[in-house]
């Protein structure tokens, strides 16, 4: 059956007949689900949300009114074929938000578990963000962004396309991110630029003081010892071999943007 019987649908809402809505899903005043989506267990879809076609939501999200997920992309390249996006469990996504599905046909823009995505932004096509990641008012994130787990972008925030955003990292309100920007590190200025570590954010996450120690080691050779990049890796890896120092080198050395530098 598509839909659940254990669901609840409001007598103003429009739910397309190939639409699927899971048991204990809840389907607010005047939402529009069309056809081709997938809506989990309990979720909750406030007033005026529109799912468009092709998204797919896992369980326990929670959409706040006037969000528009699965958008065609703002993209002059994108010919209206099948794409998707796809979003897992757990998310949290506040009033006015958008989140577009993939440019090229069959492409997916992918959201991943417990994100907290607050108001009025937007996510672009093919992007994929990770877990337990914060993305605050007004933060804009090009195509193709990739962001990895528990990193915090502030409000208005903007993110150039094909850009990195490595895990626990946090870019301050209102910065420009035009390079990648590597784990573990606070970044602000409007062009963003590290400014040391992430300590709250790393505390939060259960990280020891002996493990901070290491990446405070890491952060003083890559930014502060005057070595060519390829030389501060190479310090990097020889002196502080540890699972998150190893992380940072393999996001960095990936990189084909390149890292904000200060």
């Amino acid at each position: 059956m598509p839909v659940d019987p254990s669901a609840t649908l409001a007598p103003t809402a429009r739910v397309h007949p190939q639409a699927r809505i899971g048991p204990l899903a809840n389907i607010g005043e005047y939402a529009i689900v069309e056809e081709d989506v997938v809506i989990g267990a309990s979720c909750r879809l406030e007033p005026y949300v529109f799912v468009k076609r092709w998204t797919t939501l896992g369980e326990r999200n929670e959409i706040s009114a006037g969000t528009v997920l699965g958008t065609d992309p703002f993209d002059k390249n994108f010919t209206g074929q099948r794409s998707y996006l796809r979003i897992g469990d757990g998310n949290i996504i506040r009033e006015h938000y958008t989140i577009s599905r993939g440019t090229e046909p069959e492409s997916v823009t992918t959201i991943g578990n417990d994100n907290y995505i607050m108001s009025s932004g937007h996510i672009a096509h093919n992007c994929v963000i990770g877990n337990n990641c914060v993305i605050a008012s007004c933060a804009l994130v090009a195509g193709h962004v990739h962001v990895e787990d528990q990193a915090f972008i502030s409000g208005g925030v903007v993110i150039h396309q094909y850009s990195k955003v490595g895990r626990l990292a946090m870019i301050g309100g209102n910065s420009r991110v035009n390079l990648d920007i590597p784990p573990f590190f606070l970044y602000t200025a409007f062009n963003a630029r590290p400014n040391g570590l992430n300590v709250v954010g790393l505390k939060r996450a259960g990280f020891t003081g002996e493990e901070i120690g290491a990446l405070k080691s890491a952060y003083r050779i890559l930014y502060r010892s005057g070595l060519k990049l390829k030389d501060a890796l190479a310090r990097i890896t020889a002196e502080l071999d540890t699972e998150h120092t190893r992380h940072l080198v393999k996001f960095i050395e990936s990189s084909e943007r390149g890292i904000c530098r200060e």
